[in-house]
Formats: C-alpha cells, sequence, structure tokens
C-alpha cells in the first residue's frame, strides 16, 4: 500500500526526509531542469535519464526498500509523469522500479493509454508486478476480456484476488467470468489438482443477487 508523504515524514530517518524533500522538489516542472529526451523533436525511450529519473532509481538506496514504492509514486506524482516518462521508467528498470510505476498509474493524468504497461505485467509469472498491474488503473481500464483474463492470471499464479482492485464490482453478473472460472475449475479437478479457494470467492462474486419478494 503506498503511504502519504506525511507518513513517510514520520518513519523516515532524517537523512532520508532530507533526501525526499529535495528530490521532490527537483522533481517538481517548475523547478526541474528539461532532460535531453523532453526536448527532442523525435523523443526516444532510450535518451539519456534526467535527474528526477535518476532520483526515481535511487529511492530504495536512499530511502530504504520498504518505502521504495511510495517514494517512487510521490516522485511520478510530483514530475506530472507523462506516458513516455512512465514508459521510459517500466522498460528500463527493476521489477521494483516497474512495480511502483503500475502502483501509480491511476494517480496520473494517462487516461487508457498506459495499458500496454499493465498487458506487459500482465504476461509476465513475476507475482510482484502482476499485483500491482491488477490495481485502480486496470479496475478503470482493462476491456472485460482483458480483465476477467487478468483474474484468471492471478489464479494461475498465487496471486491473491484481495489484490484485484474493485473485484465485486466488475465480477458481479459476470456470466463469461463465471464460464471461464468454471473451466479452470473443471480442469484442475480432472487434472487431480486441488480447485484454489479463491476461485470459489470468485465464482461467488459472479453470480447477481437473487431478486427479493414483494410483500
Amino acid at each position: 500500500m503506498l503511504k502519504s508523504r506525511e507518513e513517510l515524514d514520520t518513519e523516515l530517518d532524517d537523512t532520508a526526509r532530507t533526501w525526499l524533500a529535495e528530490a521532490l522538489t527537483e522533481t517538481a516542472p517548475s523547478t526541474r531542469t528539461p532532460s535531453p529526451h523532453a526536448t527532442s523533436s523525435t523523443p526516444s525511450i532510450s535518451s539519456a535519464p534526467s535527474s528526477w529519473e535518476l532520483r526515481y532509481a535511487a529511492a530504495g538506496r536512499h530511502c530504504g526498500p520498504e518505502h521504495a514504492d511510495s517514494v517512487r509514486s510521490l516522485l511520478l506524482v510530483a514530475a506530472r509523469a507523462s506516458l513516455r516518462d512512465v514508459a521510459r521508467l517500466y522498460e528500463q528498470g527493476t521489477a521494483a522500479e516497474r512495480r511502483a510505476v503500475l502502483l501509480t498509474l491511476h494517480l496520473l493524468d494517462l487516461g487508457d493509454t498506459a495499458l500496454p504497461l499493465v498487458d506487459d505485467a500482465l504476461r509476465t509469472n513475476d507475482t510482484r508486478l502482476i499485483t500491482a498491474a491488477v490495481g485502480p488503473y486496470a479496475a478503470a481500464h482493462l476491456e472485460p476480456h482483458a480483465w476477467r483474463h487478468a483474474v484468471l492470471k492471478c489464479l494461475f499464479t498465487g496471486v491473491p484476488v484481495e489484490a484485484v482492485a474493485r473485484l465485486g464490482e466488475r465480477a458481479h453478473g459476470d456470466a463469461e467470468l463465471a464460464r471461464m472460472l468454471s473451466d479452470f475449475a473443471a480442469e484442475r479437478t480432472a487434472a487431480g489438482r486441488t480447485v484454489p479457494e479463491d476461485l470459489r470467492t470468485v465464482l461467488a462474486l459472479t453470480t447477481p443477487a437473487a431478486p427479493t419478494e414483494e410483500s
């Protein structure tokens, strides 16, 4: 779960708090020096990173790995990161840096343009990325077919379905998802394998509430 600046200030030591304050000031669009790729007429993800992107990469080293997601998220928001920014950081970043991008997408003004990053994460078997990919951004923007497969991906890889944002809302009354879950359960049973309890949880959510009789 991402922490706020106020929460981080209470948990970081003096050195880390100072580093974060400087990083956020340096990252703000009104104070930062334009990066080479920001002024290029033909921008490329492979251009040299700007100073705030270097701060993004160094967040874990200066603020601790347990706070890195939250610090990187604050930097992305402070930078008003564009699609080019997040694509660059995702493509060139470590798994931890990619996860922070995915966790922050819903806080940026990107519409559905960052869905390729979510799709890429869901094609991996990295449970850290899959967990981050099925958050609020996916809930808001994934088309039904892709969203259903994202739920199944969680079941395949053991990612708890509680990580899926707005699961109850999107699964409610979804007959196609119910069919896919039932087929998956049948395949597992036929192969002598256990059916994940999470599958039953999601399957129950797909059942519309029974109408009540009017008195």
